[in-house]
């Protein structure tokens, strides 16, 4: 069996009256590609976010590769994580290479190969002196992901990464993603809202409601109608699209 990189203990998010994550237990193996999905306000990205420790759990704790992610600096396990997200947060006044560079410079590590960076995300080499306003949307996420995985980062945390880009370079950027994962050796987890983005790229797929993991099921099992009420909903919306589409060219 895969050894085991996150786990969760009872982990609970409380913003006064508010319970954001409800006592969340669930253990991901190393190497996983896991797609976390829900309605807004499900509490999936406050989740995602007590791994790299933006936000601090209420209760409960999180732990990595078997170890409390609270023991140490912040700033020292953000460096094991890449993390990206739908706001792309590139520095606008630093090139694409000053971009990509800066958490092994941050950290007193080796500087890092943007040249190899760059390639590995499908980007032509010419735009590492260019600023990140000269670039597309898809540019700028491929930048992302080249300075999320500078550090040498194994574990991808993607926070709704692709939900500003058009549907064409969404779904390109989501193969390559998965692509680079499994060249990488990667653990990845995705927060999405498109539930067929998760059956297409995940491994596995945690759906959750008001605060909770209601289901945790295989793509495949999703589509054989496993997983309960609140997943098939979810499921619904992607195949009622395909069967849609079917009856325009029958």
């Amino acid at each position: 069996m895969p050894a085991e990189s996150l786990r969760f203990e009872a982990v609970c998010k409380r913003y006064g009256d508010v319970t954001a994550v409800d006592g969340v237990s669930l253990a991901i193996a190393t190497g996983s590609f896991v797609a976390l999905v829900g309605a807004s306000g499900s509490g999936k990205s406050t989740l995602l976010q007590t791994i790299n420790r933006l936000i601090v759990p209420t209760a409960g704790r999180v732990l990595l590769d078997g170890e409390d992610v609270a023991a140490g600096p912040a700033p020292a396990l953000r460096r094991r994580i890449g993390y990206v997200f739908q706001g792309i947060g590139l520095f606008p006044h630093m090139s694409v290479a000053a971009n990509i560079g800066i958490g092994p410079r941050i950290a007193g590590a080796p500087p890092a190969d943007v040249t190899a960076l760059l390639d590995l995300v499908a980007l032509p080499r010419a735009v590492a002196d260019r600023m990140p306003d000269a670039l597309s949307g898809g540019q700028r996420q491929r930048v992302a992901i080249a300075r999320a995985l500078a550090p040498g980062a194994k574990l991808l945390l993607l926070d709704e990464a692709f939900g500003a880009l058009d549907p064409v370079t969404r779904d390109a950027l989501g193969g390559e993603i998965r692509a680079l994962h499994d060249r990488l050796g990667l653990t990845t987890i995705l927060v999405t809202h498109d539930m067929a983005e998760a059956l297409l790229l995940a491994d596995r797929v945690l759906v959750m409601q008001a605060g909770r993991i209601v289901a945790d099921e295989t793509p495949a099992a999703l589509l054989q109608g496993a997983g309960g009420e609140a997943a098939q909903a979810l499921v619904a919306v992607p195949r009622h699209q395909a069967e849609r589409l079917a009856a325009l060219t029958a």
